[in-house]
């Protein structure tokens, strides 16, 4: 089997014709797929946000600033965001099942050769070329984490294209939603796991350790994953579904080229671009949090590291039910409507920020659930607007490459962020940081409001 082989699309079978043996078939299936791929989103996170717990001990164990901080966390963001538009077109025409777990293993190997290089370049000493052999071993760090971001920009587009096409339009909301948790629960047991590593065996570990659990996840992905259902003999979810016929893609539509429905679909698409901007802003907050909190806590309210990591745990873990909560809420009272939730769940975001920052340093009990409010209202629009949104605006033929596409900016604003959180600390202390985040927030409210305002006029 050669290597394009391995990655390439399954073709589709002849349909089962015994309606039984259909039901059996995607109910067994459309189980697997959907806690298959929540797992899989769950353990990406543990290689890709451990470094969040990781930056006080590896700044101080490195001697690096917050800015130098800021770049190594950059380098990751800036090959994601290119590398989820690039690998979501990709995964449209890729097979799920080699396609995820094969992302997930590079990641783990990226992981631990971002801790070789630490071991063997020692600052401190002149190395290659004269250079100083701390500057040798940031690039080192910057590149294995850079090359950690694109293979960890693989795991959200076949997750994408698998839940476009293992359920329906009018299940798709509620299954996103619950789906999109692994975000969030990706989050807190990175934290738990990392902060419990650096505790006893010290910042290295934070890195190895979660990579072995990536290996040994990658593995059992490649025998839990399918790709489409068709490729099982199955019929398409809406067909399966009984779906009225205004939600399945329009059959005179059907012989049109992919690179004709993406163009129509995602670059000549307003409502993607403005999702795609908005998107920017969400990441800046959702990032600047997750990753600086710890730092914050430490640093600003003297919280120790185990402290500092449970708060964050915090933010993600009540992170998960907002997600929920802006899916039904979006689903339930405003009849799939998505923009105005996003825009509550901004303002109340906008509060939880200024109420977390105005929080005493002695009263842990409100730093806990100001975080947990964060990452409650945080993770609403980070869900809808780069997510769902995106896939509801497009077609259900490019949604990979849909939200690759909001992707690239989300992680534009994940690399503001990151730099731009750690030179906004270095120059202006930590209110700065608080501002920054806060200010993104309202200029994603009126992005927000300018997509109700275009929603309204088209009704």
């Amino acid at each position: 089997m050669s290597f394009i082989d391995f990655f390439k699309e399954p073709p589709a079978i002849e349909v089962i014709k015994d309606e039984e043996q259909i039901k059996k078939t995607y109910a067994h299936f459309r189980w697997r797929i959907f806690y298959s791929s929540f797992i899989a989103y769950v353990v990406f996170h543990i290689c890709r946000k451990n470094i969040a717990v990781a930056l006080p001990s590896l700044g101080d164990a490195l001697h690096l600033s917050n800015t130098e901080l800021g770049l190594l966390g950059s380098s990751l963001y800036v090959t994601y965001g290119i590398g989820k538009f690039v690998n979501g077109i990709l995964a449209d025409k890729s097979n799920v099942r080699t396609f995820l777990p094969t992302a997930l293993i590079m990641s783990a190997l990226c992981n631990l050769f971002f801790v070789i290089s630490a071991i063997f370049v020692t600052p401190g000493h002149v190395t290659f070329f004269g250079l100083p052999s701390a500057s040798v071993l940031l690039w080192l760090l910057c590149f294995f984490w850079g090359a950690n971001g694109w293979f960890q920009s693989m795991g959200f587009p076949p997750v994408a294209k698998s839940l476009s096409y293992w359920f329906s339009n009018s299940e798709r909301g509620t299954k996103w939603a619950l789906w999109s948790t692994s975000h969030q629960i990706g989050v807190f047991s990175a934290v738990i796991i990392s902060g419990f590593a650096i505790e006893h065996f010290g910042w290295k570990a934070a890195f190895y350790m979660p990579a072995i659990v990536c290996i040994i996840t990658g593995i059992w992905l490649f025998d839990r994953l399918r790709d489409k259902p068709q490729s099982l003999g199955l019929p398409d979810v809406e067909k399966f579904r009984n779906e009225p016929e205004v939600k399945c893609e329009e059959p005179e539509k059907d012989n049109r080229t992919y690179f004709q429905i993406f163009k129509e679909h995602i670059i000549f698409n307003p409502v993607i671009w403005l999702l795609a901007i908005a998107y920017i802003f969400v990441y800046i907050i959702r990032f600047g949090t997750e990753d600086w909190l710890v730092k914050y806590l430490v640093e600003v309210k003297h919280n120790h590291l185990t402290l500092a990591s449970t708060k964050l745990s915090s933010l993600a873990l009540v992170g998960a039910f907002g997600a929920i909560l802006a899916g039904f809420i979006s689903d339930k009272v405003y009849k799939g409507n998505r923009t105005p939730i996003n825009i509550i769940f901004l303002i109340c975001l906008i509060l939880s920020l200024l109420a977390f920052a105005a929080n005493p340093a002695s009263n842990d009990v409100m730093d806990y659930i100001y975080a947990a409010m964060i990452g409650m209202f945080t993770s609403g629009p980070q869900m809808l607007i780069g997510g769902l949104c995106a896939v509801e605006s497009s077609s259900k033929k490019v949604a990979s490459a849909s939200i690759g596409f909001t992707g690239v900016f989300g992680y534009v604003g994940a690399a503001l962020s990151s730099s731009g959180t750690g030179y906004v600390v270095d120059k202006f202390g930590w209110n700065g940081a608080i501002i920054f985040w806060a200010l993104s927030a309202v200029i994603c409210i009126a992005i927000c409001t300018i997509l109700l305002l275009r929603e309204r006029k088209a009704s």
